[in-house]
């Protein structure tokens, strides 16, 4: 898998999530492998694993190595689909539920994934191919105020409205086409210190709006804690704040007990804990893992059990 992705984690992923080597797992960030790989030499012929991915390079690349094993079964879905594959496979309930949220080395490094501003490619940015809206056609056909505020809120950019205005006026000039196109705009306004985490943000801001992202991490926690059994865990890895804070008030809101507002001498909300935190701070990567997998080192890893 090193080749194409070296997974985040890999052996803490495992340790949260699997309790019952019988049970039924749901890897939702099936990517290039790595933890459905792991997963599925950690269970036992008696135990299935569901994994899925909508990036289909990716989809195609695992079910070239992994799609002959008798207790795994594939998709080509994006992750907020979990309660559709439980249906489909008949599934009450999962015993663990997994996900990745980072991009693959493969995506960041092949210039025609299109995520990557250091090489030349179409300016994308979809991981789903069949999503009408390109990162081109973002940039090339919203307003100003638009594309600032897609910058602001999903990069946390504070130059968002220096950007936006110089996309607008170099759009002037001619369509904004490429990843180099974009990177080299940005360029002429940023100091080159600070210039790889600019274009950073930014691409992750268009990534994520594309995408939906955000929300579809939210509609997949909303599913997964309904589809895990008691006992059942589900552990999530994040790689920026905006995804962990969602994942953290997730988890944070189904361990509570009661919403109530403070002053209430009763509790009248009726509201029922379904989760507890089996990870009260997040788990990072060792400074070994790090030295070996730069990437990985904005990676938190959460976990709870259904209870």
């Amino acid at each position: 898998m090193g080749d194409f992705h070296t997974p985040v984690l890999l052996n803490e992923s495992i340790d949260y999530l699997i309790t019952d080597k019988s049970g039924t797992y749901f890897d939702g960030t099936l990517g290039f492998g790595g933890h459905s790989s792991k997963i599925l030499e950690t269970i036992n012929k008696d135990g299935l694993l569901i994994s899925t991915d909508v990036d289909l390079d990716a989809f195609n690349y695992s079910k070239s190595i992994l799609g002959k094993e008798q207790n795994m079964k594939l998709y080509n879905f994006n992750f907020s689909k979990i309660k559709i594959i439980a249906k489909l496979e008949s599934i009450k309930a999962f015993n663990g539920i997994f996900a990745d949220l980072g991009i693959s080395s493969h995506q960041i490094d092949d210039p025609a994934s299109g995520f990557t501003f250091r090489k030349e490619a179409e300016l994308d940015l979809r991981m789903d191919k069949t999503i009408k809206l390109t990162a081109a056609k973002l940039i090339n056909t919203f307003a100003e105020d638009e594309i600032s505020n897609i910058i602001f809120k999903y990069g946390e950019e504070r130059n968002s409205r220096k950007i936006a205005r110089r996309i607008i006026e170099k759009r002037k000039a001619g369509s904004i086409k490429t990843t180099t196109d974009l990177a080299g705009i940005i360029s002429d306004i940023v100091p080159e210190r600070f210039l790889n985490k600019t274009l950073s943000r930014v691409f992750q801001a268009l990534r994520i709006y594309i995408n939906k992202e955000l929300n579809v991490l939210k509609t997949f926690l909303d599913d997964s804690v309904d589809l895990l059994a008691e006992g059942g865990r589900i552990v999530v890895l994040t790689y920026h704040s905006l995804e962990d804070r969602i994942v953290k008030e997730k988890f944070k809101y189904e361990a509570l007990t009661c919403v109530c507002p403070k002053d209430y001498p009763v509790c009248q909300c009726d509201k029922v804990q379904r989760l507890k935190i089996i990870t009260r701070k997040p788990v990072y990567p060792s400074p070994e893992e790090i030295s070996i997998n730069r990437r990985a080192r904005s990676a938190k890893l959460r976990a709870a059990v259904r209870i």
